[in-house]
């Protein structure tokens, strides 16, 4: 009726300007154009279209595709183990920790430009598409594209239809995609479908397990000659390998203290995402987070990385804590933080600022793991690995060595109320708590036969004073996996007598707990890198014992200390003392009341073995946890697998007037 209408409007006014006012209309010849024909809808092309570069911590897309590929090998421990080789065991992270949103002291931009586009990091305003057809096309097919989300200007471009199309498609809107494709000679046929991009707010929070202890994103440059520690016994010294491009003295007969020798070695010290909090690219959270990028290819991620080393639930994620390491990348240390505020507040600030542009901006999921520091696991730690007598008795009396009724008064007094605490703290900032998904602690040291490994000094002969005694660890070993991991399962599930409300029971991932179990710190195999197999030796005996020649030489086994490969693969999960020093070599000048006065006193020989991650995960061992997190998260979010897209025919329209921008790539709309 309406067309009809029309046409007779058209006509009369046609025959009105032929005749003019005051004349007899005179018939005139008009050809009225027939509506152009709907074109059919594409039974064999449909349309599909991703996020480019999905996980917003990476500013260049090249480094998401990179794990996109390596994703094919399947988990996301068998994508670290063919990455691993890839990098010759050097590790893949080494360059990509200079490519993130992240400043250099590891604090999270509001802004940051990702692929050219600066954009907002934490309440994105559009996301960077890419649009194909799929299926059945003659070569020489024309597509013309349509793109309209309701508010702005419609974009189209007309493209082969082997062409990709790129577009920034508006957050919170729906934009509906209509192609018709054209065969040379052909008719046109019309695809459809619909982008609607989720972006993910996903936090990490936690202590060192959390951040990715003893995975430094860029390995410290080991030196192929000696460097002289002193030990607390009279007189005591020893050698062991050094930091590549120190000028200093590195005997122990200079002057100590010597200022210029102090910033020198710290300029030279491993880089992690965040120094201060020794936050690393492989941490579990972050490897999760980014596995349901790369899944998910109508997914955003926007990872919020805020575990810190060290951190309590008091300290570390209610109050601030004191800097692991005053070294952010090529700056110099008094540019660093010499504190990190607590993580809560952070995540609260950061939320915050968010809803400042995006009102509804809500946080989507939450890793966690937290609880060891509280109950002083490292002086478990300590208990089991110092062996010498001056050593032990040094560090009782300083209070780094605890024993297991030590622990398990803590276990049953301050911290069932400080993770009651931390759950009213979540629950404003996350709403239900089956939004936090709680990863525990994996049992590091069980060997063989599902017993604790023995007593050895087989991966902690970097210092003298090392040792395993298979006893002590024993006994540690039952109380973490009777008692210790059961509680903290408890506390999170509210189980076992802790009482909360419905919505403040956590989801738990565990399930790597049963393949750490033949991962531990002993596990060896003759798949293991030829580096550990000649040169970790299991009767302790490394590195050489001789002043004179440990100078030059410190290794036993004759091989050069830069042949040790941090990120090989390996049967055990968990980094020895000699993996921590070889990988790290950590220098914790922040942590003010351990700060070594000389370089070559005997704290600073201890402190550098240990705090660069001893007994925590390795790379595989975290992607073995990001596995498992993995799992509870598709859960959590409820996530189906991807749908089919959408091939329809539109109503009958006339074709549009079509041109194209670049190179099949659709300018931005404007932004309100």
């Amino acid at each position: 009726m309406v067309l009809s209408k029309l046409r007779a409007g058209l006509v009369a006014g046609a025959l009105a300007i032929v005749a003019g006012p005051g004349v007899t209309p005179v018939l005139a010849q008009i050809s009225i154009l027939p509506p152009a024909p709907a074109p059919e809808a594409a039974a064999d092309v449909t349309v599909v279209w991703e996020v480019k570069n999905r996980f917003r911590l990476f500013r260049d897309e090249k480094d998401f595709r990179r794990h996109v590929a390596a994703s094919q090998a399947g988990s996301v421990l068998a994508a670290e183990q063919l990455m691993a080789r890839e990098s010759d065991g050097r590790g893949w992270a080494r360059d990509m920790v200079t490519r993130l949103c992240v400043d250099g002291a590891g604090r999270i931009t509001d802004t940051c430009t990702r692929d050219g586009a600066r954009e907002s990091y934490l309440a994105p305003a559009d996301h960077r598409v890419v649009v194909r057809t799929s299926g059945a096309l003659e070569p020489g097919s024309v597509c013309a594209w349509t793109f309209e989300d309701g508010e702005s200007a419609a974009q189209t471009a007309t493209l082969d239809c082997g062409e990709e199309v790129i577009l920034r498609a508006r957050y919170g809107l729906t934009t509906n995609v209509t192609v018709d494709v054209t065969p040379p000679g052909g008719t046109p046929k019309r695809a459809t479908t619909e982008i609607a991009v989720r972006d993910l707010l996903v936090a990490g929070l936690g202590d060192s397990i959390a951040s990715g202890e003893g995975n430094p994103d860029r390995p410290v440059a080991l030196a192929d000659d000696g460097f002289c520690f002193r030990t607390f016994a009279a007189g005591s010294e020893y050698f062991r390998p050094g930091r590549v491009g120190f000028k200093g003295d590195k005997s122990c007969e200079g002057a100590r203290g010597a200022a210029n020798d102090m910033s020198e070695w710290s300029r030279l010290s491993a880089r992690w995402m965040s120094s201060a909090c020794h936050r690393s690219l492989y941490s579990y959270q972050l490897r999760a987070a980014l596995a349901l990028a790369i899944e998910n290819p109508h997914l955003a991620v926007t990872f919020l990385p805020l575990a810190c080393t060290g951190a309590t639930i008091d300290v570390g994620l209610f109050g601030a804590q004191r800097a692991r390491e005053l070294t952010c990348g090529a700056n110099t240390s008094s540019t660093c933080p010499t504190s990190m505020p607590g993580q809560l507040g952070a995540l609260a600030d950061l939320l915050a600022r968010a809803k400042r542009t995006q009102p509804d901006r809500q946080i989507d999921l939450v890793y966690l793991t937290i609880g060891a520091n509280d109950i002083n696991f490292s002086g478990l730690v300590a208990n089991v690995m110092i062996e010498a007598t001056a050593e032990r008795a040094l560090f009782r009396r300083a209070g780094i060595i605890a024993n297991i009724d030590d622990a398990r008064s803590a276990l049953q007094g301050d911290l069932p109320e400080d993770f009651a605490r931390l759950r009213a703290a979540l629950k404003p900032l996350v709403g239900r708590l089956d939004k936090v998904v709680y990863v525990p602690y994996a049992n590091p040291a069980i060997g063989e036969n599902g017993r604790a490994c023995p007593s050895s000094r087989d991966g902690f002969d970097v210092h003298p004073a090392f040792g395993i005694d298979g006893a002590r660890l024993a006994r540690t070993i039952g109380f973490v996996q009777d008692t210790f991991l059961p509680r903290l399962k408890a506390l999170a599930t509210c189980s076992d007598g802790v009482r909360c409300g419905d919505d403040e029971r956590m989801s738990v991932a565990d399930s790597h707990q049963e393949s750490f179990a033949e991962h531990g710190l002993c596990a060896r195999t003759d798949a293991d890198p030829d580096f550990d197999r000649a040169c970790f030796m299991r009767d302790g005996k490394s590195f050489t014992a001789s002043l004179i020649e440990g100078a030059t030489e410190p290794l036993a086994c004759g091989h050069a200390a830069s042949e040790f490969r941090p990120y090989a693969s390996r049967a055990r999960w968990i980094r020895t003392a000699n993996d921590s020093y070889f990988a790290a070599m950590t220098f914790p000048e922040g942590v003010s009341s351990l700060r070594p006065s000389d370089l070559h006193d005997a704290t600073w020989g201890i402190l550098s073995a240990v705090y660069g991650g001893a007994v925590h995960p390795t790379a595989e061992g975290h992607a073995a946890m990001a596995d498992a997190a993995l799992a509870v998260s598709r859960s959590v979010l409820r996530l189906a697998p991807a749908q089919d897209v959408l091939s329809a025919p539109l109503p009958s329209l006339p074709l549009p007037a079509v041109g194209t921008q670049g190179i099949g790539e659709i300018a931005p709309p404007a932004i309100r």
